[in-house]
């Protein structure tokens, strides 16, 4: 019996329809996983907000701190010295931080989970002697940021205090709408919720969730 191969022609038609499929499919599939690790950020920022209330629970109703001075080292939310378990490490599951998956800023030698903390408002900034919140002050929880998607400049770098429009340090506490250019966000009510409007842009997809200080002050 004879056999017979592919010719050339055939072998390019099935090339080229492979071509064709690939092209399709991939920006698919690549929204597909964006979607998902835009999922598992979502409730990453839950669980780190649950982790602020039980602080909080702990300590009269007064919330961590973004960062204070202890001898020559740096106590912050998140982290100490940059790269030690920080104060709301006892607080999370498995005693760790959660890292946003989509997170891939440069770090300057300090750990970052690719979140910001609101430290114009809620955590305080120790060296512009703002103390940080009670519980008890914050009028209005479902419309205060908590921690949201960090990151700025570009390209676009890790950062850790998130930083309401009027803050002098602004430009380097902005929101990173790295999630199908959305922001996940959770507020101090503990929703999480995806943010899709950047306002005061400072590049492509950093910026700010309002106008003004709306979103994160007390009011």
């Amino acid at each position: 019996m004879e056999r017979r191969g592919f010719t050339l022609i055939e072998l390019l038609v099935v090339i080229s329809v492979i071509t064709t499929l690939a092209a399709v499919l991939l920006p698919t599939f690549a929204q597909a996983r964006s979607s998902a690790q835009r999922t598992a950020c979502l409730s990453q920022l839950r669980q780190l907000g649950q982790a602020w209330a039980l602080y909080a629970s702990d300590c009269d109703d007064h919330v961590v701190p973004s960062y204070y001075p202890s001898g020559s080292s740096e106590v912050a939310w998140d982290f100490t010295d940059g790269t030690q378990p920080g104060l709301l490490f006892p607080y999370c599951k498995e005693n760790r931080l959660w890292r946003c998956p989509s997170f891939k800023g440069r770090t300057w030698g300090r750990l970052y989970t690719g979140y910001s903390y609101n430290a114009t408002y809620v955590g305080g900034d120790y060296w512009a002697n703002k103390p940080p919140a009670s519980l008890s002050v914050i009028a209005n929880p479902s419309g205060t940021a908590l921690f949201a998607d960090g990151g700025y400049g570009q390209p676009v770098m890790g950062q850790n205090y998130l930083r309401a429009p009027s803050d002098p340090l602004y430009m380097a506490g902005t929101v990173h709408f790295r999630h199908l250019e959305s922001a996940c966000v959770t507020w101090t009510d503990l929703h999480a919720t995806s943010q899709n409007q950047i306002y005061r842009r400072m590049t492509p997809l950093t910026g700010a969730l309002s106008a003004d200080d709306t979103l994160y002050d007390l009011q």
